[in-house]
């Protein structure tokens, strides 16, 4: 513990505006359109419950690392609670929703720049964005954290500057808009399907994606005992931000003029006489969303060194050089970013709702292994498992909203197929290692 107090850099209020800058991205500034789609108005109830089950979650990670920092975080705690099996099966289900969330925001990339750029196919601005973000890979560590240091900035920019001109425009200010020009949000609040809040629950915890880094910086800090402290700040700046920025969304144009061609946010501001705006907040979405494809790029890779020096992928993966990542775990990256942009071709239409569904399905099952991890090795009192129980069951509902929409059940479907891969393959791994032992 003495040993981790040394390292530690990090004040509690910096790995709070880290964490912000990590969450925020692609499934704030587009995933947000399918929640909103699905959900109308109710939309903004969706994501206070997303943000009340995401600060269960990470109460529970940060009550873990408070008591014991761990190197490997929320992997280490499951197999500390349940045994090798569940670290194993835990990091490479974490590993196959960075996969899938990196794929979801290369999608997005391309997609905010079909905005400028109408004629080129989808899959081709694919290809330069995923080149751009894999060189910074190959840079090294150093180049990731100045990176992303820079545009947590611009994305917290983004939204601010948003609001005041969803503000401005509502008053009149600019656009030509006004009070009358501008629809209540509260009285449309159940013009939706109630089925489509259940829907779109899942789209709202995905917007929270990332708080599981803040448990792995959470080493970080000078006192890992502020781990708790930083996320409840960063947690309650983020559902207040969210809930803002989608009340003006649809404060400014109808929740019916929403589609997963375009962010909500620009389909808000375009209905307005603001000929720069909309192309300003379209670079912003652009840094923003490349900032965030990065960092799971990064996490796709490292997580997969990580695992092979622990014994849990091929030796062939891990790290061989301080600082830079291995030859063999950057070529499997670039094989699942040739994947992303394949089914970027042979599914254009519906590619970014199919894999964002995975994806923050994937993201969720890992939630709930921290649950059960937090349950297993802190939990005593009634009150605790409570509100354990409470969070896996916020999760239930998000994750069995995906069976009752033929869109979100493909989604679901490859999500499943996943863990049925992972399953066996932590089977196989079970039955040799007593033999190894032996």
């Amino acid at each position: 513990m003495a040993e981790v107090h040394k390292k530690g850099k990090l004040s509690w209020w910096q790995l709070s505006f880290i964490g912000i800058g990590c969450i925020i991205g692609t499934g704030f500034f587009l995933g947000s359109s399918i929640a909103i789609e699905k959900a109308g108005p109710a939309v903004l109830l969706a994501y206070l419950l997303a943000g009340v089950g995401t600060y269960i979650v990470f109460r529970s990670l940060a009550a873990m690392t408070a008591n014991h920092p761990e190197k490997g975080s929320f992997r280490t705690y499951a197999k500390q609670a349940f045994g090798p099996w569940a670290g194993f099966s835990n990091g490479w289900v974490y590993w196959s929703s960075e996969m899938l969330i990196m794929g979801s925001q290369l999608t997005a990339l391309a997609i905010f720049a079909q905005f400028w750029f109408e004629k080129i196919p989808l899959w081709m601005l694919a290809c330069v964005f995923s080149v751009l973000g894999l060189l910074v890979i190959w840079l090294g560590v150093q180049q990731v954290e100045r990176m992303e240091n820079v545009f947590g900035l611009i994305k917290i920019s983004a939204i601010v500057m948003f609001i005041l001109i969803a503000i401005l425009a509502m008053t009149g200010v600019i656009g030509g808009g006004g009070p009358e020009a501008v629809t209540n949000p509260v009285s449309t609040f159940f013009d939706g399907e109630w089925s489509g809040l259940w829907i779109a629950l899942l789209y709202a915890f995905y917007a929270f994606g990332g708080i599981e880094v803040m448990g792995l910086m959470a080493n970080e800090l000078k006192d890992p005992k502020d781990a708790p402290k930083s996320g409840t700040l960063m947690l309650i700046v983020l559902t207040g931000v969210y809930v803002a920025a989608f009340y003006f969304v649809i404060t400014l144009t109808s929740w019916k003029n929403i589609s997963t061609e375009e962010s909500p946010f620009l389909t808000a501001l375009t209905e307005y006489s603001l000929p720069w705006v909309p192309h300003v907040f379209n670079s912003v979405l652009i840094i923003a969303g490349f900032s965030t494809m990065v960092a799971s790029l990064y996490a796709v890779t490292t997580m997969l060194m990580t695992l092979s020096e622990e014994g849990d992928a091929p030796g062939i993966f891990a790290e061989k050089e301080e600082g830079k990542v291995s030859k063999p775990a950057f070529l499997l990256t670039i094989g699942v970013v040739i994947l992303s942009i394949i089914l970027a071709v042979l599914l254009p239409d519906r590619i970014f709702e199919y894999v964002t569904t995975a994806a923050g399905l994937m993201l969720l099952y890992n939630w709930v292994f921290i649950l059960l991890s937090y349950r297993k090795l802190m939990v005593k009192g009634k009150k605790g498992t409570a509100l354990v129980f409470f969070g896996i069951s916020l999760i239930v509902v998000a994750v069995t909203g995906t069976w009752i929409d033929s869109m979100t059940r493909i989604g679901f479907l490859v999500s499943l197929f996943f863990l049925v891969i992972i399953a066996i393959a932590t089977w196989v791994k079970q039955k040799k290692t007593p033999q190894s032992g032996a």
